[in-house]
């Protein structure tokens, strides 16, 4: 534990969920500090003056950073660090830290970080379940659920953190005990100058890590690490030695370390390929934390875990027509990931509903999956003109200017055996609040079919 020394200006920059966090933080220490928000009105306002003096708080604008003689910031994560005033003062030597730097300064009981494109959120779930159920303390937090400084306690055996690349930005000495990098693809290259900036990133979660996982079936996982440091990788596809992977055989698939059968996948309540990526990945963690595979708690919640809200979520099954709601697909990474596990070649049976504000996505890798599994695509929001200028020439392609229309139009069209998948592949804030709401517009408007 490296407790904050008191020779510093503080600020906490941005208000919400995590800033409030921080604010929290810093007041049970007794540490004095500034809160300053570019919003005139942001979230969390009130609470913040409970907790900190009116004259300490600024809001409206980010310039007044300039004239406090900060040392130190603590940058909420929707906060760009390529904000002007932020360069400049971090061109002057102030230091750029967040949430999660603060969190590390105070743990004092091991930690996993997860972070990846995809699947983070439902991976960081099962870890602290399976944890839970091996009768393990085990918190789950950070950019899911609550935020991670809101997580310390005395009592606890293990935290489970989900981690995104925003809050990476600001992280600068994790040394997690165990960091997995579950996928890289295409996302917020609104906020990054390219590709290799935002994958970089996420590769800060390895940052003096004790051990890690990785996906071997995607190279801009792997690790770089002394050769010292534990490593499991996990695949979908046979495993060698020390990896966790899929076995297929005469009596279906196996999930498996090495030639170790594991679990059946019909002991597995979550389904398709890309679920099954992220149980592997989950045992692989816990394999390296020391727990035993084959417990009956383990079993227990694998045959239980059905995965979280907005995320290839059935919703329901009328006339033999199955409705998936991916809402928290929120970018081409996890629309290729759920088309890939749900699709079959053999029957070209997914109806597609995509679109929104694709923050400056490539579309392109959607191209070859949507020619193997869906029939039709529905198209609707801010982005759909430039999801259809990669479509197969030979799809069927209709656009709506709401959701109401097309999940009504998916609902006629449908045959027997079919999957409507909601999976937008964009963001949902140029119609919606948030993916959630989002979602539950989507689940509303099939429940009243």
């Amino acid at each position: 534990m490296s407790l904050i020394g008191s020779d510093r200006v503080r600020a906490v920059v941005g208000l919400g969920a995590t800033g409030l966090s921080c604010v929290r933080f810093l007041a049970s220490k007794g540490i004095e500090f500034y809160v300053v928000d570019s919003r005139d009105n942001p979230p969390g306002l009130e609470q913040a003056k409970a907790l900190c003096p009116e004259r300490r708080i600024f809001t409206g604008d980010l310039s007044v950073l300039e004239t406090l003689g900060v040392s130190e910031l603590y940058v909420s994560p929707g906060v760009a660090l390529k904000t002007p005033v932020l360069a400049k003062l971090a061109e002057r030597g102030v230091a750029m830290r967040g949430d999660i730097d603060l969190f590390c300064d105070y743990v004092d009981a091991p930690f996993v970080a997860i972070t990846g494109s995809n699947a983070k959120s439902t991976v960081t779930t099962l870890v602290a379940l399976l944890l839970r159920a091996c009768g393990k303390n085990a918190k789950a937090g950070g950019n899911l659920g609550l935020p991670a400084l809101d997580l310390l306690s005395p009592d606890t055996d293990f935290y489970v953190l989900e981690l995104s690349s925003f809050q990476l930005e600001t992280t600068h000495a994790l040394k997690a005990d165990l960091a997995c990098l579950l996928n890289v693809s295409e996302d917020h290259m609104d906020r990054y100058d390219d590709f290799y900036e935002y994958q970089r990133v996420k590769q800060k979660v390895y940052r003096g890590c004790k051990a890690a996982v990785c996906n071997k079936q995607d190279i801009l996982t792997a690790p770089l690490l002394a050769e010292s440091t534990p490593v499991r990788a996990f695949t979908t596809k046979s495993p060698d030695l020390k990896e966790f992977g899929m076995l297929k055989n005469g009596d279906g698939a196996w999930l498996c370390r090495g030639v170790e059968r594991l679990y059946h996948t019909s002991q597995i309540a979550l389904k398709g390929s890309h679920n099954h990526a992220n149980v592997l990945a989950s045992l692989a963690m816990l394999e390296l934390l020391g727990i035993d595979l084959m417990s009956d708690g383990i079993a227990k919640v694998l045959g239980e875990f059905c995965g979280l809200a907005h995320r290839c979520e059935t919703v329901r099954t009328l006339r033999n027509v199955t409705f998936i709601n991916d809402s928290k697909g929120t970018n081409v990474g996890a629309t290729l990931a759920a088309l890939q596990g749900l699709g079959s070649l053999a029957k070209k049976n997914i109806l597609l509903i995509a679109g929104g504000e694709g923050k400056g996505a490539d579309f392109s890798a959607l191209t070859k999956p949507v020619s193997d599994f869906v029939r039709i695509v529905y198209l609707f929001g801010k982005d759909a003109d430039r999801i259809a200028e990669i479509l197969p020439v030979n799809t069927q392609v209709k656009r709506f200017s709401s959701l109401d229309d097309i999940v009504l139009s998916a609902s006629q069209e449908a045959k027997e055996n079919d999957i409507v998948l909601f999976s937008p592949a964009c963001a949902s804030l140029d119609m919606y609040k948030n993916y959630e709401v989002r979602g539950e517009h989507f689940a509303r408007l099939v429940s009243e079919l």
